[in-house]
């Protein structure tokens, strides 16, 4: 078998059957197979050596790969990439996926691995192939690879140009291009990690040794710096105990829970900063895109579906500490019932619990889950499966031989488990007491999708992934309807209640309101709690006079800083002349009209002079108070040597003045070269202006952080 049939072979009959779902396409073809169009192609192909078509390698293409037409939008770069000219010379790999399916997130972080092992030679770029209407405007993109912290350029194939040209069917799918621009392979499905490391290791090499790859880094890619819009980070799920007065948020893009009471009041968090899966006390914990969340019977258990760490954990409320309750960190395309701890699970969306059960919405694996709990909710005995074969469907009848569609939201009234279908747009039930069957109360399959309301047949959602019962009525977070519905049972009538159907924020009652992918629910004192996931908002719904308001949150100082890599925003001054002794440095904060900063809030600033070569410190000053006062003013002393720069980290919130209690927080990172001569200045005023919130998600939206 030759080094070109080798590559197509091993990428494609290695594909998992655990893809997402696609409409029935043209089928993908293998790589002799794929569409071409030269119209597509740049005329700027560079010129090769006349020698490489005597040049053999273990894997390589024979068909060129189309280019990415014009017109589309990117993310995370500056500028739209070219195939044939920015990345000739780079092995890349095509990531066709859609920011709603399970399957997708799952390979993000094997190309993160990828990428960090090949920073030279290996180029990803996401196709982003939208199943649903809302996931193919910029916007809902420009926000999922943001939430989802995706590193590498992303383009939007919103007219399936790429799609087509590639003739790929489902998600994700996965396309290899060695560095001369041509296929070597497909692959759909998880698994990519081991599948293409050796692949692209062994390319990197072959490919390397004939002077092929071109090392030179992408300097139109912009890192993703992980903007911190909010107090929250795209908010998943929320619990409200009414016993306690306390509101749990999963604070998903921190990596966090904030505790809070009804009111917003910042009591406790637990985690945050960088991802992680770390046990222990509260400030060193680590979570990673937390969700679901539920609590034990005696209220100081709070259990937490830890997604992106593919775990159960619990925090012990009393004592302060996290432990780990079911799950290995690890993603397994398979679960089989054994030992909590022992047993691998995939990406937890949700949790309820039952009397001594704990019962998961097992999205990764189109399954429910359920876990016996002991020693009043401290630990798990055992996990098993409750519903669903693992394939993804919608198919109704004995709960273990039925399909499901990522489970991702559920509610019960202790008899009957009500559960949201999100990839088939379902509100589907399961009884726990009366027999085993699982029925589809409002969905009718993968590719049915809608926005509209009455009776149980004429009810349609897009992707809605949060539930509540209250009394006879299930609300529904509609989510890519941006909506609110509720659906009085048993008749299965519904009606909409807040949202007007665009993405927004906006107060007001019903329809007036607008919300933005809202994923989470949960009820105390009629109150009915929202977690507004792209507002980085916790709305609240009365549900007797049906207003939506925003919760605004107080005693912010409460919440630790955000440690993280990147600041939100780098800004780099003109070098200074400065002469040798007592340097007065002062760093101005400018706000936006009709802001002012947040007396609760905590600021930061770390002023310290470095060898601009070395990175070694050679001096620094720092500042911690209750709201700032600009200017600040710092005395450096700085001595004769070469190649300084001054460096200020800023973290600060402030807030618009008529709403104090809704505050941006914001990390920038000031840097400024600086030349010792007698004849310079001995001050220097950094001034930067900081942006409002509308700025900040135009920033978002063009992909420019």
């Amino acid at each position: 078998m030759s080094g070109r049939i080798a590559a197509v072979a091993l990428l494609t009959a290695a594909a998992l059957t655990v893809s997402c779902s696609s409409p029935d396409l043209e089928s993908v073809g293998e790589a002799s197979q794929v569409a071409t169009t030269p119209s597509m192609l740049s005329s700027s192909t560079p010129v090769e050596p006349k020698s490489i078509d005597d040049l053999e390698f273990t894997y390589q293409g024979e068909v060129s790969a189309p280019d990415v037409p014009n017109g589309l939008d990117w993310f995370n770069v500056d500028r739209p990439l070219s195939l044939v000219t920015d990345l000739r010379g780079k092995i890349v790999i095509l990531d066709f996926w859609t920011q709603g399916c399970i399957n997708c997130l799952h390979v993000i972080p094997d190309l993160h691995r990828l990428e960090e092992e090949f920073p030279d030679s290996l180029a990803v770029i996401g196709v982003h192939w939208a199943k649903f209407d809302h996931e193919r405007t910029s916007d809902a993109v420009a926000k999922a690879v943001q939430r989802l912290g995706i590193r590498h350029p992303v383009v939007n194939d919103d007219h399936e140009y790429l799609r087509r040209s590639y003739r790929v069917r489902a998600w994700p799918t996965l396309v290899l291009i060695d560095p001369l621009g041509r296929v070597v392979g497909v692959h759909a499905g998880e698994g990519v990690y081991p599948l293409f490391e050796p692949v692209i290791d062994q390319m990197a090499r072959e490919y390397g040794a004939a002077d092929l790859i071109d090392v030179r880094p992408l300097e139109t890619i912009a890192k993703s710096s992980n903007l911190i819009p909010t107090v929250l980070s795209f908010p998943g799920k929320v619990l409200a105990d009414s016993a306690s007065r306390t509101l749990f948020i999963s604070d998903s893009g921190h990596h966090r829970i904030v505790i809070t009471d009804l009111d917003g009041r910042i009591s406790d968090v637990v985690g945050g900063g960088s991802p992680g899966l770390v046990n222990g006390a509260w400030i060193d914990a680590r979570f990673n895109q937390p969700q679901g969340l539920a609590l034990s019977a005696n209220g100081r258990f709070l259990y937490v579906a830890d997604r992106g760490n593919h775990a159960i954990r619990v925090i012990d409320l009393s004592q302060r500490t996290v432990q780990t309750l079911a799950g290995t960190g690890q993603l397994v395309h398979r679960v089989v019932a054994g030992p909590p701890n022992a047993t691998s699970i995939a990406s937890p969306w949700d949790i309820e619990r039952i009397g001594d059960q704990l019962f998961v919405a097992g999205a990764g694996r189109h399954q429910l889950w359920v876990l016996g709990i002991s020693q009043q909710g401290r630990t798990a005995d055992w996990i098993d499966i409750f519903a669903g074969t693992g394939a993804e469907g919608i198919q109704d009848g004995p709960r273990l031989a039925a399909t499901l569609s990522q489970p991702s939201g559920l509610a019960t009234d202790g008899s009957t488990l009500w559960f949201t279908d999100p990839e088939a747009s379902a509100v589907r039930s399961v009884e726990l007491h009366d027999g085993d069957q699982l029925n589809t109360l409002v969905g009718t399959g993968l590719f049915s999708w809608g926005d509209s309301v009455g009776d149980a047949q004429a009810t349609e959602l897009q992707h809605a992934v949060g539930i509540e019962l209250v009394g006879d009525t299930l609300y529904v977070a509609d989510t890519y309807n941006h909506r609110i519905k509720a659906i009085r049972l048993p008749s299965g009538n519904s009606v909409n209640v807040a949202g007007n159907g665009s993405p927004g924020l906006k107060d007001g009652y019903g329809e007036q309101a607008q919300l933005d992918e809202p994923s989470g629910l949960s009820l105390a004192n009629d109150i009915l709690y929202i977690a507004d996931t792209n507002n980085h908002r916790i709305r609240t719904l009365d549900t007797q006079t049906g207003e939506i308001a925003t919760l605004g949150f107080s005693n912010l100082q409460v919440a630790p800083l955000i440690t993280r890599e990147a600041a939100d925003e780098t800004v780099v001054f003109a070098r200074k002349v400065v002469a040798p002794g007592t340097l007065k440095l002062s760093v101005d904060l400018g706000l936006p009209a009709g802001y002012e900063f947040n007396e609760d809030g905590t600021f930061a600033l770390d002023v310290t002079i470095e060898n601009a070569r070395t990175s070694q410190v050679v001096g620094a000053s720092s500042y911690r108070a209750q709201g700032p006062q600009m200017p600040r003013a710092f005395d450096l002393l700085v001595e004769d040597e070469q190649n300084l720069r001054v460096r200020a980290d800023v973290t600060v919130f402030y807030c618009p003045a008529e709403n104090a209690t809704f505050c941006l927080l914001r990390h920038l990172q000031l840097e400024l070269p600086i030349k010792i001569d007698e004849a310079g200045t001995n001050e220097v005023v950094l001034m930067h202006q900081l942006p409002s919130a509308e700025e900040i998600d135009r920033s978002i939206e063009s992909g420019s952080g």
